[in-house]
């Protein structure tokens, strides 16, 4: 079974696919595939410059990830841009990665995507889980890991997919609101049923 894990920013997906992962789940990250096809010298890479200038290059001929991060999150048609540029590229190094994890026999392969709904990608994945966080969580800690001010985290947060439209497209659903052993707990049991549905099989119903 391949599982998407998805969520919206600082919802805690890293946190929760490495639960998965300490617990034998082989991981494919779409933020890993994204940073690979934008190593210095890559066709990716000429494309970004070419639309968003030298700006978004570090010293070194490296991708400034926060210089891009500025332009995109304050303009729409940006966004736009990046998306037509990355996704594809993105999309085809994931189809051969989740391949391979398939043929590799793990009994669960975890692909995690902050913009799986977003990207269309859900058909690469057998089942979605959704990390879900109460909008204040989410807000607080978004603005202490990116040292963002509030309108900033704010105006971040509404880029994205609605929590809501993504719970609802969920098959799974784990609350990261809580402590580390809240969110521990769920994971141990969610991945308790998964090892023993098919793909094929009807998804059990989400944890609240």
């Amino acid at each position: 079974m391949v599982l998407g894990i998805t969520g919206g920013i600082a919802s805690g997906k890293s946190s929760v696919t490495e639960m998965f992962r300490r617990r034998g789940a082989l991981v494919v990250s779409a933020d890993a595939l994204a940073r690979e096809i934008v190593r210095p010298g890559s066709p990716v890479l000429k494309q970004l410059v070419a639309r968003f200038g030298a700006g978004i290059l570090g010293a070194d001929g490296s991708l400034d990830r926060a210089a891009l991060g500025a332009r995109i999150f304050s303009d729409e048609a940006s966004r736009r841009a990046l998306n037509e540029i990355t996704h594809p590229a993105i999309a085809r190094l994931a189809r051969e990665r989740l391949k391979q994890s398939r043929q590799s026999g793990a009994p669960l392969v975890v692909y995690e995507a902050p913009l799986l709904f977003e990207a269309g990608a859900e058909g690469r994945v057998d089942k979605v889980l959704v990390v879900k966080i109460r909008p204040e969580t989410q807000l607080a800690r978004l603005m202490v890991r990116d040292g963002l001010s509030e309108p900033d985290a704010r105006r971040r947060i509404a880029a994205q997919m609605p929590q809501e439209e993504k719970l609802a497209r969920a098959d799974y659903v784990i609350d990261n609101s809580g402590t580390l052993q809240d969110t521990e707990a769920q994971v141990r049991a969610l991945l308790e049923r998964l090892l023993g549905a098919s793909p094929g099989a009807d998804p059990p119903e989400s944890s609240p």
